[in-house]
């Protein structure tokens, strides 16, 4: 049976959610058109989504080009791309699945691949003279893929001048105009990766200026790069000059430039650790001067604008400081330390690292023997965009005298099923009421970072003071409506991986556990003026009885919900 009607019989056989893909193997007696035509007919058919059908039919070409066609698998891709354009629009499509597939094979035999590569430039000159009608993405997959040289377009322009008027160097020419088209166009990028791949160093500053005027600082980057450290010190400087300090430090810090611009790696360096420090990420902030005593004065200064008095004096006795004032010597607008709550003014005795199996069955009974429990947790804070979340790091759990708190990530490596249980019987109990805020997103983080285990997947009996009380200022905010003190946030963003956390940090990590237990006790014995005689006091109807971490809330079943009450 010919591979056209193997193909017809295929397509025949498909059915809903299926992708018809020819079975024939041998491509001697089959051209790259009807190749191509092929192709395109099974990926038109079938109901599977793009990326799939996209992803088997490259384990199909992978399949095909692993039985050697004649005479050559990158010979005769190189022959399908010459034919490409017939398929119009979907030409580049096309192109990516087909490279896609040869990669594997590409430097199996030396010797075909340098015929495949002669061909590759004789494509590339073709595309740019226009004789061949592809898009400029595939001229510039082509070249990158067969790992095409200027030698190699040299070669070729020479074999094809029958008059014998072309010079050596006529590639080079060539490709500065072509360069020059996206240059023109503003295309910085590709004509950067063309410079590059090609070796041309024909640009000077005013490419660069155009660049950055055009806010393309990538490009502006990679080229400087490519062009060596002098064209790196003149960016950084235009950096400075533009104001763009975190540009500028970029390229110091990729580059090794620390010494040859001390001052403006200083000056980045502080702008860095006040960018940390508006955010609250002081312990990072402090990690990123690394002992540096002028980057830690720096961040000194920055905490006595913020008010946090407390951080003055930690580093000035950390780092043996001299000359800045105490808490007693600064102004009165400043916070002061007795305005935040600490550990002593909430009863809390103890405060236990769990960090092991027989420290962890210690900690479930005695938490299992408290009837109210608050619940927290942290994680190290990720600023780096595309990035995945960091894992939960620890979770406290508050009782009335007590703050136990636990390494998940140590525990969840050693005992991984010891801690799903122990925390299965307190997290899924009816009988402890579990106190958050904002709870059920760190439930979500939880399921996120462990979501093999089971006590993540939901919780009983939870009351999240977030829904409870809306006011601003998150938890810190609701101690002081409540308790009438806050609670000193610096340390929310810290390094929550490090091991062993500082003592501060333990501190900061029980507090917003045992406030929980704090601001409950203060809401049940002073009920809201609202809650008369037999009413129920309003906190009790915030109590969730049974809250899923797993399944995303469906807005349709409340609308109808809704609908159903207004109707009856």
């Amino acid at each position: 049976m010919g591979p056209e009607k193997e193909f017809v019989k295929r397509k025949q056989e498909a059915c809903h959610g299926t992708l018809a893909v020819h079975a024939f193997s041998d491509l001697t007696s089959v051209s790259p058109v009807i190749f191509l035509y092929l192709l395109k007919a099974c990926y038109d058919s079938g109901t599977l989504k793009a990326a799939t059908k996209f992803s088997a039919l490259q384990q199909q070409i992978h399949q095909i080009l692993y039985d050697s066609p004649q005479p050559g698998a990158a010979t005769f891709i190189i022959r399908c791309l010459y034919a490409l354009p017939i398929l119009g629009v979907h030409a580049e499509g096309f192109t990516q699945l087909i490279i896609s597939g040869l990669r594997p094979f590409l430097k199996s035999s030396r010797a075909e691949f340098e015929v495949a590569k002669d061909l590759a430039a004789q494509l590339f000159l073709d595309i740019l003279g226009g004789s061949v009608n592809h898009y400029d993405k595939v001229a510039l997959k082509l070249i990158e893929v067969f790992e095409v040289g200027i030698l190699n377009l040299e070669n070729v322009i020479l074999r094809r001048n029958e008059k014998g008027d072309m010079k050596y160097g006529a590639a080079s020419l060539i490709l500065e105009q072509y360069i020059g088209k996206f240059i023109q166009s503003q295309s910085y990028m590709t004509a950067v990766s063309l410079m590059e791949h090609f070796s041309i160093r024909q640009f000077r500053h005013s490419f660069l200026l155009a660049m950055l005027d055009n806010n393309q600082f990538m490009a502006a980057d990679k080229w400087a790069k490519f062009m060596g450290n002098p064209m790196l010190g003149v960016l950084v400087q235009e950096y400075v000059d533009r104001n763009k300090l975190e540009n500028a430090f970029k390229i110091i810090k990729e580059n090794n430039l620390e010494g040859d611009f001390p001052d403006v790696y200083h000056l980045c360096k502080e702008s860095s650790l006040k960018n940390l420090a508006e955010k609250g990420c002081w312990d990072i902030a402090e990690m990123e001067a690394k002992g540096d005593k002028q980057l830690i004065e720096y961040l000194v200064y920055l905490a006595m604008e913020a008010g946090y008095t407390n951080m003055v004096d930690e580093l000035c006795d950390r780092f043996s400081l001299q000359g800045f004032p105490k808490v007693v010597e600064t102004d009165a607008g400043l916070k002061h330390d007795w305005q935040y709550l600490n550990l002593a003014m909430l009863a809390v005795q103890e405060i236990v690292w769990i960090d092991d199996i027989e420290r962890l069955h210690s900690a479930t009974c005695h938490i299992e023997s408290s009837k109210v429990i608050g619940i927290d947790c942290e994680w190290k804070p990720n600023y780096e965009k595309g990035s995945k979340p960091t894992k939960v790091s620890i979770m406290q759990i508050s009782s009335d005298r007590s703050v136990f708190i636990l390494d998940l990530l140590k525990l969840s490596r050693i005992a991984p099923d010891v801690l799903d249980s122990s925390l299965k019987q307190i997290l899924q109990s009816t009988q402890i009421l579990k106190l958050g805020y904002n709870f059920r997103c760190d439930m979500k983080h939880l399921v996120s970072s462990y979501g093999e285990m089971e006590c993540f997947k939901h919780c009983d009996m939870l009351l999240d003071f977030q829904s409870l009380f809306n006011e601003p200022g998150g938890l810190s905010g609701l101690a002081q409506k409540i308790l009438g003190a806050s609670l000193n946030k610096t340390r929310r963003n810290s390094n929550w991986e490090q091991r062993p956390l500082t003592q501060n940090q333990l501190e900061y990590a029980a507090m917003d556990a045992a406030v929980l237990v704090h601001i409950f006790s203060h809401v049940r014995n002073h009920p809201q003026p609202a809650t008369t005689g037999n009413e129920k006091p309003e906190w009790k109807s915030h109590i969730i009885s049974h809250t899923n971490s797993t399944k995303r809330s469906k807005r349709k079943p409340r609308r109808k919900k809704k609908r159903e009450s207004v109707s009856k």
